[in-house]
């Protein structure tokens, strides 16, 4: 998901969270996942198979309950003359809200950040998530390359998703067990066989990697020395060149290679995953020790800097679980804002100049609404994980919410 910002990723991560939370009574929460080139005619015929027989469930309760969620997909995707560019999701069922009698129909359509690749219809007590759950894995391309003066292999991963773009082999001769002038001489052309070679597969590795946008970073590796060589030599266009990040011993040069590299460079994935929020908050806490830094934490004192334009970036934990909520007088309709954390009562409220019970006339997520002042004055936006030890910094010591500002204050 390399072209969706933090923003959206947070977002998209929080709509996962509270579809796995909802659960039916029986198997009856549909879900249907259907790819940019499926026909929605061919979805609806089968949405009208799957009506007639879910009449053959036992249960009336569920029987029905599936047969309305089935209704409610064949509405939804008349809207529709063709699936989005990436697809389209539907979720939909009845979800029990207490006690028995209590289920409320529910339904969640969108485009997925990532392309869906495969059409599922799937009914179950349960939303099927695994598709989405794995766009959520997916991370930026990385280019690999393995080779030797024999053969080389030249592919990209994305996620786990592993692609095989070119195998090469170089017909470099082996070596030669003459003595002397002769042997010299054909060690000679060995070394030429291997430039050539070397030279053709930068040719190929220039021409695949060059057309990926958003190309992370690039691994080397295989047997011997001919990697370094590789590397050392002018062979990689300098875009392609600045982007190698490790250079791996392998046993292998094909695609047992390429797997090879995988596994012995998941660290240094890992470790490029995590160094652009490593950065951010780096560079928030530099601002902070620094005597007129720009830096900026804490709920109250970073509203008051978003609100008056102040804040270049936001920081915000992703996991910060409180909502901002609205109170209002319902006599003289003053009104006042409350954070409240997830799992706390809300405030019981009383105006002090009508000494009216105040209500709750809005009710938001805290990231939501910080994110809505930050756009209002073209803040950008950075949600930080707590998987490394500078975002659970800010979870921990500055409660999740922190900037770094345009001025000093």
């Amino acid at each position: 998901m390399s072209d969706v910002s933090s923003k959206e990723l947070y977002e998209f991560k929080r709509t996962l969270r509270e579809l796995g939370e909802k659960k039916g009574r029986g198997t009856e929460l549909v879900s249907v996942y259907i790819p940019r080139d499926k026909q929605l005619s061919d979805v609806g015929k089968q949405m009208r198979d799957e009506l007639g027989q879910s009449s053959n469930i036992k249960s009336k309760t569920t029987r029905k309950n599936v047969q309305s969620a089935i209704e409610v997909i064949m509405q939804r995707i008349r809207l529709f003359k063709h699936p989005p560019e990436k697809g389209l999701v539907l979720f939909t069922g009845m979800i029990p809200k207490g006690g028995p009698g209590t289920e409320k129909m529910e339904t969640f359509v969108f485009e997925p950040p990532e392309p869906i690749q495969t059409y599922w219809y799937i009914c179950d007590n349960v939303f099927y998530l695994e598709p989405l759950e794995e766009m959520i894995e997916t991370k930026e391309v990385y280019g690999i390359v393995v080779l030797d003066r024999k053969e080389s292999t030249i592919a990209t991963l994305k996620g786990k998703k592993i692609e095989i773009l070119k195998h090469l082999t170089s017909g470099v001769p082996g070596k030669h067990k003459a003595g002397g002038q002769s042997q010299r001489r054909f060690d000679r052309v060995i070394d030429l066989a291997a430039h050539e070679f070397k030279k053709r597969i930068g040719d190929h590795v220039n021409q695949a990697f060059l057309d990926i946008e958003d190309l992370k970073g690039v691994i080397l590796g295989g047997p011997g020395n001919t990697k370094e060589e590789f590397l050392k030599g002018e062979y990689l266009h300098y875009e392609i060149k600045q982007k190698v990040i490790a250079t791996i011993d392998t046993s292998y040069t094909g695609e047992f290679g390429i797997r090879e590299i995988i596994d012995k460079s998941m660290g240094i994935l890992d470790e490029m995953d995590v160094m652009k929020e490593k950065h951010i908050v780096q560079g928030f806490l530099k601002e902070l020790i620094n005597e007129k830094g720009l830096a900026s934490y804490g709920e109250d004192e970073v509203r008051r800097n978003l609100r008056i334009g102040a804040v270049d970036t936001l920081l915000l934990s992703e996991d910060l679980r409180s909502e901002r909520k609205t109170y209002q007088c319902p006599v003289c309709e003053f009104q006042i804002s409350k954070t409240i954390k997830n799992g706390e009562a809300d405030e019981e409220l009383v105006c002090k100049e009508c000494n009216e019970k105040m209500k709750i006339i809005k009710s938001e997520d805290i990231i939501d609404e910080l994110v809505l002042l930050a756009d209002e004055t073209a803040s950008n936006v950075e949600i930080i994980s707590t998987e490394t030890e500078e975002g659970m910094q800010l979870f921990r010591a500055f409660g999740g919410i922190a900037a770094i500002l345009r001025y000093h204050i």
